[in-house]
């Protein structure tokens, strides 16, 4: 597969200028066909920025400009997985190093997987775990899960395929490479991401670690969509904590800050000596087969598709393509290259923009790929739309919840009490006010109301969307147990409800006199 990626990057492909009228009224139509709150987008075409464009509402009154601050999210992936060519391009590390050398408390369920992972397998999403395994230790947030507890919750996570063998997106081995990072270059994290990344690149807005919002300032908030208009959500505080999330996507830039990280990963020369070519290619080579879709198939023309380290490898009409996305709750980010035509286009949403950003993009890339089958983002959008119809259509949807009814201090005896999760830790299943209440000890937003619907025990979380409800599923064995079970089969993966399995610790406080 390496070939095959490399073989793109030799192919040569005329270059034409860039179409920037229709990129800006594809902005503007998918703004107000999504409703967006605010955009940030720039496009770099032969190194050179073509198209630069803020716009909307920061969340705080103020209005978004080129230097306001988003959560990049998930590109944060890209510049930790720098951070390791850095450090392996200086000595510090070798990216087959055990990971045991640096970390030596680190362990896997398997203790033969956890001796035998190596640096490079912490970016590329083949350890054997399940899709977004350990999340709810990362989200929501806040919560008071720290860096040591997740390493030391991985080894109670069950793998669900045999190491290297599939891929599987994975979270938690970026915060363990953050930690490996910090090790072997003898700092914390954010100080070396600060002087490896963002000084020698003029990275200047960028975030990471603990900061004032307020002397920092200029900061977009995350918006949903909620009856008829955009509303604030996970407002930042005075100080944006230092998220034990954040090599993994944790990271906030501004937009010219991204465009800067595009055109120096695009034309080397822009930062000599920075990292090597060895360095560059090996961020960029495909290590990790990944599934091809259909929708990728017919859109892009594409033969393959896999991951880098941080990045996402794939072909688009014959050209090599190396891309991401960014998702938090009401802020998403994307940013794709075109190496061979030093071509990059990057986007920034504070709202509900996983549909905008996906057309926008395809939108903007065709542009360059195959002008003459290009077409309008609003094209696009209607086929996303459509298949998610569809899908609907087909029953694969959430069910209604509306005629759930609450229960009462009566509901559940044998149940109630104390429990713990082998890495979620310490939880309650015990009577509140209004009838009976699950809550996580160490994730103040894992807080739900039991309420009865068809038979069954339905977890309404008081500050979660309904597409994150669950079911509560209790144990008949001789100890009782609780299992969760997602009810919307498109949840967002990182609610990994199937991951936990909660035994029986004890009475809930005051003593459990319905316990029977």
């Amino acid at each position: 597969m390496q070939a095959l990626g490399m073989l793109a990057a030799l192919v040569a492909f005329p270059a034409a200028a860039v179409d920037t009228a229709s990129v800006e009224a594809d902005v503007a139509a998918v703004v107000r066909h999504e409703h967006l709150p605010g955009l940030a987008m720039a496009v770099v075409d032969n190194g050179q920025v073509v198209y630069r464009h803020a716009e909307g509402a920061r969340g705080d009154g103020g209005r978004i400009d080129e230097d306001t601050l988003f959560k990049i999210a998930s590109n944060s992936k890209a510049m930790t997985a720098a951070l390791l060519a850095r450090l392996v391009q200086q000595g510090r590390l070798r990216w087959d190093d055990p990971v045991q050398r640096h970390l030596p408390g680190f362990r896997m369920h398997d203790a033969w997987v956890g001796q035998q992972m190596q640096v490079r397998d912490l970016l590329i999403h083949n350890s054997g775990l399940g899709l977004g395994a350990g999340d709810l230790m990362l989200w929501p947030e806040p919560n008071a899960f720290t860096r040591t507890d997740i390493i030391a919750g991985l080894a109670h996570l069950t793998p669900v395929s045999s190491f290297r063998s599939h891929y599987a997106y994975d979270n938690l081995m970026y915060v363990v490479a953050g930690e490996v990072a910090a090790a072997a270059g003898g700092k914390p994290y954010d100080q070396l991401m600060r002087e490896q990344v963002f000084e020698p690149l003029g990275l200047s807005r960028c975030q990471v670690g603990a900061w004032s919002v307020k002397r920092v300032g200029n900061v977009a908030q995350p918006h949903a969509w909620r009856g008829d208009r955009n509303a604030v959500v996970n407002e930042d505080g005075a100080i944006s904590p230092d998220l034990p999330s954040m090599a993994a996507g944790g990271i906030r830039c501004s937009l010219r800050d991204m465009t800067r990280w595009m055109q120096v990963l695009l034309d080397p020369t822009l930062a000599p000596g920075w990292l090597d070519t060895e360095q560059r290619r090996t961020l960029w080579t495909l290590h990790m087969p990944m599934p091809l879709g259909e929708r990728q198939r017919r859109w892009d023309n594409a033969h393959f598709y896999g991951y880098g380290y941080g990045w996402r490898v794939s072909d688009m009409d014959g050209q090599w393509k190396v891309a991401h996305t960014g998702t938090l709750s009401g802020m998403y980010s994307s940013l794709a290259l075109l190496p061979d035509r030093k071509v990059g286009v990057v986007m920034l949403i504070n709202g509900d923009g996983e549909d905008a950003r996906t057309a926008l993009m395809q939108a903007a890339l065709k542009r360059f790929t195959a002008p003459d089958d290009a077409r309008p983002a609003l094209e696009y959008l209607a086929e996303l739309k459509a298949d998610q119809a569809a899908r609907a259509a087909s029953g694969h949807q959430r069910p209604a919840t509306s005629e759930a009814r609450p229960t009462s201090d009566a509901d559940l005896p044998r149940w109630q009490g104390r429990y713990t999760d082998p890495w979620l830790g310490p939880a309650s299943l015990c009577p509140g006010k209004d009838g009976l209440r699950f809550s996580v000890d160490k994730s103040p937003r894992l807080q739900a109301a039991v309420l009865q619907l068809q038979g069954r025990w339905l977890l309404r979380w008081d500050t979660l969307g309904d597409d994150a409800q669950a079911w509560l599923q209790p144990g008949d064995g001789a100890s009782p147990t609780l299992d969760l079970r997602a009810i919307d089969p498109d949840i967002d993966f990182s609610y990994d409800f199937q991951d936990l399995h909660f035994t029986r610790t004890g009475d809930c406080a005051g003593g459990d006199h319905r316990r029977r």
